[in-house]
């Protein structure tokens, strides 16, 4: 299976069980850890879980076990391995505190000019 049919299987189980903001971001040309990572967020502690569970068993049947699973304790934010996919499972304050999608987004060409938080 290609990583690219891995993210799909994701995000299906991730629509399945209405994951909210659902965002796919390519990060081959920034890390070689992951070639993708798909970050989403559910509605409360259980809806985390139910959509953290829904990918580990579509990945599963898919024959592409997750090779760990974090933060599966408070389900404010869990992490799902996959390998060539990670998935980011987030409460909506986590997500907005952590802000990954501006963390792991490539910086625009000129940087001090376009984006006031980088200028000196």
């Amino acid at each position: 299976m290609t990583p690219e049919v891995l993210r799909d299987h994701v995000v299906g189980a991730l629509e399945d069980r209405k994951g909210q903001e659902i965002l796919v971001l390519d990060v081959r040309r920034m890390t070689s850890m992951s070639d993708f990572m798909v970050i989403t967020t559910g509605t409360s502690n259980r809806h985390v879980k139910a959509l953290v569970d829904a990918v580990a068993e579509a990945s599963v049947k898919a024959g592409w076990a997750p090779l760990g699973i974090e933060g599966a304790g408070p389900n404010e934010w869990v992490l799902v391995d996959l390998g060539d996919v990670i998935v980011h499972v987030m409460q909506r304050d986590a997500r907005g505190f952590y802000d990954l999608e501006r963390l792991w987004s490539p910086l625009p060409a000129n940087p001090a000019r376009e984006d006031s938080r980088l200028a000196v």
